[in-house]
């Protein structure tokens, strides 16, 4: 992925046109990560004004977007939701045709709907608005529970952060685990988090409480290789395995041993793209306990094998990054 096109429309969400922005128009070449040919375009050249009443200038059309490898839909307001620009459309029809990227924030789901490419695949988009587009577009599998939803390479996102999350989600596959938790790092957030919208609808803040979870879960993080237990972490946490297990999935939307899992995966990724360790050292150091475990986890959620994995993302020849990791 080299070239990306952020379409903005009259009455652009402001928030989530700028996530789009940081997440794939910063230069960061100074962090190794190869920058991107971004360009913002619109159906008409112009000053486009935003829901909040300010405008931007938009140069450029949107010939760019027809040739991009991502093309990103931001939000559009919900007068539009029935009518979508035809321009857009096509440029939305055609992308899907040539096998590029897609990818549509919180309402910007509602254009590519309308453009058709959504017909009989899963989508996702602002828990608010799930309903009426399962009601506008009966032929998509509308999912109001999830963050995002990548279907072939179409990426639809929740509500508003959920966009930064489906293009880190994104970021992962095309340029490996350890560049996009730099980037995530750059923006001091997550690489990934669990859960969906659900957790949001349901408990909108955390509650404020002195029996944080954020020492067990860094215990679990320092202690992947282990075979970990509820009681074993309830304990840890001073509750009982009840009580744990239903505080954790309270605060981070799904359960203890999905959690882990899915750390363990990303332990994985990172040690797969920045050593030469063997792939039963690689499933040890992460808790699968085999290297036929640690596959079928790579198979089921990544959709690819390690081996696969470690030939496109890895990075460098890091003999002493696998010594210190042995050393370890």
């Amino acid at each position: 992925m080299k070239t990306v096109a952020v379409v903005v429309q009259e009455g652009f969400a402001p928030f989530e046109f700028g996530l789009a922005c940081e997440a794939f128009g910063l230069d960061r070449s100074d962090d190794g990560i190869p920058p991107f040919d971004f360009r913002i375009v619109a159906p008409e050249p112009g000053a486009i004004t935003s829901n909040l009443g300010f405008s931007i200038n938009v140069d450029a059309d949107l010939a760019f977007a027809d040739e991009a490898d991502l093309v990103v839909l931001t939000p559009i307001p919900k007068r539009s939701w029935g009518r979508i620009d035809p321009r857009v459309a096509e440029i939305v029809r055609r992308a899907d045709a040539r096998g590029a990227w897609l990818l549509s924030v919180c309402s910007g789901s509602f254009v590519l709907a309308g453009s058709g490419v959504l017909d009989g695949r899963r989508a996702t988009t602002h828990w608010m608005y799930a309903d009426v587009m399962q009601s506008m577009y009966p032929l998509i599998d509308v999912d109001p529970n999830v963050l995002y939803v990548q279907d072939g390479r179409i990426i639809t996102s929740a509500g508003t952060a959920a966009g930064l999350d489906a293009s880190l989600h994104l970021l992962r596959q095309e340029l490996g685990a350890e560049m996009a938790n730099k980037i995530a790092r750059r923006m001091v957030v997550p690489p990934q988090r669990e859960g969906g919208q659900a957790q949001f609808i349901a408990n909108p803040l955390p509650q404020v409480s002195s029996l944080s979870l954020a020492p067990v879960t860094d215990w679990m993080m320092q202690n992947l290789r282990e075979d970990l237990t509820v009681e074993q972490l309830a304990a840890k946490a001073h509750m009982s395995p009840r009580t744990f297990a239903r505080r954790f999935k309270a605060d981070h939307g799904t359960t203890p041993a999905a959690w882990l899992g899915r750390q363990r995966l990303i332990h994985a990724q990172r040690l797969l793209e920045q050593t030469e360790l063997g792939l039963d050292r690689i499933a040890y150091e992460c808790g699968f306990g085999s290297a036929a475990v640690l596959r079928q986890n790579f198979s089921r959620t990544l959709g690819t094998t390690p081996t696969a994995y470690r030939a496109r993302f890895s990075c460098r020849d890091t003999d002493a990054a696998a010594s210190a990791v042995s050393a370890a």
